[in-house]
């Protein structure tokens, strides 16, 4: 669906993306995280040609998009939506008006605009809404609206710009389940920028990590978390504050181990003490994560390693002595294990 190689774009002397290589499938939720400047929005902007490139390749559903005359390239924007964390909607016009606008550009027969703007309002959730005007609407009732907006003329792929970054968490969480449900409904493929890793554990079958322009992880969301790779571990922020001394070290505890007691067990096995500094629980897509942080005193430190490797569970040290092994216990998935 799209191929990006070797992309490279500069403002003036300013390289705002160096080099990027990434591939999204079809119906595919693919996330570009990083935080700002990273070069995200550049990047989305030029999968749709709103902005050019100097090096590389950008194809989109096969075509490539700099070489792409006016008349082609506003064929290829057709098929492609796009929502934006201003919502950017007429706050003249009301819901219905807004979502019929493309329609109406595209000169679409008016005894179609009407059953398609309901439809996509009563798939969107806001169809009781459609004579209220824009101002009147909550944040996420407009981002509702730009949805569904985007989905007028029945695009191929979604874009995503920082969509949710102006809502509240649980108004978030109500646009991620939406925007979900219609890439399931419809094998949309969407392709999400931004800079919340909670949005990107959520709802990202895969992503690309950026800084500065450049790659600094690329992959399957699930298996870049379990193995938190340094680049995005520095991006995700640990989010406890560690008591001092000992050494601290983040367990993961997927759905199939979650159930059995580890933590009594490895301390009555081995006859240590040690302190919990936190824990959570995450969503990646359809599964929960459990996440631990255990402080263990450096004197035992190497046989609780020796433990946590016999379980093959999941394990990173946040910090403790140089020469340790900073992760470990990540059963791959091409060795046929679940970790």
């Amino acid at each position: 669906m799209i191929r990006i190689s070797g992309l490279s774009k500069s403002f003036g002397e300013h390289r705002v993306l160096d080099n990027v290589d990434m591939a999204v499938e079809r119906g595919e939720i693919f996330g570009i995280v990083g935080h700002s400047g990273a070069g995200k929005s550049t990047l989305l902007r030029c999968l749709n040609g709103l902005e050019t490139y100097q090096e590389g390749s950008v194809e989109v559903m096969n075509r490539e998009v700099r070489l792409l005359a006016r008349r082609e390239l506003l064929d290829l924007r057709r098929k492609i939506g796009m929502i934006f964390q201003t919502f950017n909607l007429m706050a003249r016009k009301n819901v219905f008006e807004n979502v019929a606008f493309p329609l109406r550009i595209w000169k679409t027969p008016a005894d179609r605009i009407g059953k398609r703007v309901m439809e996509l309002l009563d798939m969107v959730g806001i169809a009781a809404k459609r004579d209220e005007r824009i101002h009147k609407l909550s944040g996420g009732q407009k981002q509702r609206v730009g949805i569904a907006r985007a989905l007028a003329l029945g695009p191929e792929i979604l874009l995503c710009d920082e969509a949710t970054s102006a809502l509240d968490p649980k108004t978030t969480s109500s646009i991620l389940d939406l925007l979900e449900s219609i890439n399931q409904r419809l094998n949309l493929t969407i392709v999400l920028v931004t800079h919340q890793m909670e949005v990107v554990k959520r709802l990202c079958h895969r992503m690309l990590l950026l800084d500065g322009g450049v790659t600094q992880a690329l992959g399957s969301t699930e298996e870049l978390f379990l193995t938190l790779p340094p680049n995005l571990r520095r991006f995700a922020d640990e989010e406890y504050t560690l008591i001092p001394g000992g050494v601290h070290i983040r367990l993961m505890f997927p759905r199939d181990i979650s159930q059995d007691s580890v933590i009594t067990a490895m301390a009555r096995e081995l006859n240590i003490d040690f302190s919990i500094a936190g824990g959570k629980l995450d969503r990646y897509l359809d599964d929960v994560f459990g996440i631990l942080i255990i402080n263990v005193p450096h004197a035992h430190l190497e046989r609780v390693l020796g433990y946590l490797r016999k379980r093959e569970l999941p394990w990173q040290i946040l910090d403790g002595p140089e020469g340790i092994a900073a992760a470990g216990g990540i059963a791959r998935k091409e060795d046929g294990k679940t970790p």
